[in-house]
């Protein structure tokens, strides 16, 4: 079970260029426990991220130079950062476009603490959960790949050695035992060694 992520003292970024509404919200958020770091434009923000590390941004849509859904973009590509849209527009075009810069969540201004505090925690939940959705799927993705590695080598050392498979998968292991190294990185090492040569012979006049 996660800990609630609001008791933790969460650092969280607040883009918000009208400084009286910043100011309200960052006391509020930070009477709730959280860590707040203010940035009045896209440019400070960004500025900021580079030396401060934060769990969410909450974005207003309408920031000066840069518009929230630009700067979401850019924060996505650099930082990863999950993040909430704050706007005065609350029509579907407004929704769709915000949800579809990857915004965990979308609230229409004015907005006080008491709405702004459970979004949080649900962005920041799906935010872990899409973390976790992630990790598994390159876990599997390389397992996968390591697979594919120890079979194409595997019919590389037959096809050499003229042996039949479970010959050539037992040289294999003994290989990477010998070695003291994963049957994965052996097979990885000989694969890349053979599409090494078969360009090689490619290229040969």
């Amino acid at each position: 079970m996660r800990a609630d992520p609001l008791s933790t003292g969460l650092p969280v970024l607040l883009v918000e260029d009208d400084r009286l509404f910043a100011a309200t919200l960052r006391l509020g958020l930070e009477a709730a426990g959280l860590q707040v770091y203010l940035a009045p434009s896209a440019e400070d923000a960004l500025a900021l991220l580079d030396t401060v590390a934060v769990r969410l941004a909450i974005i207003d849509e309408g920031l000066p130079g840069c518009s929230g859904v630009e700067f979401a973009a850019r924060l996505r590509e650099r930082h990863g950062l999950p993040f909430i849209f704050l706007t005065a527009c609350n029509s579907s075009a407004c929704v769709e476009r915000a949800i579809g810069e990857g915004a965990l969540a979308f609230l229409v201004k004015p907005v006080d603490v008491t709405q702004l505090l459970p979004m949080i925690s649900t962005a920041l939940a799906r935010s872990a959960e899409l973390a976790d959705l992630r990790a598994n799927r390159d876990q599997l993705q390389s397992a996968l790949d390591q697979e594919r590695d120890i079979s194409i080598a595997t019919g590389i050392v037959m096809a050499r050695m003229n042996i039949d498979h479970q010959a050539a998968f037992e040289l294999l292991r003994r290989a990477a035992r010998s070695s003291r190294r994963k049957l994965a990185e052996v097979a990885r090492e000989l694969v890349v060694s053979r599409g090494t040569a078969l360009q090689h012979e490619t290229c040969m006049p």
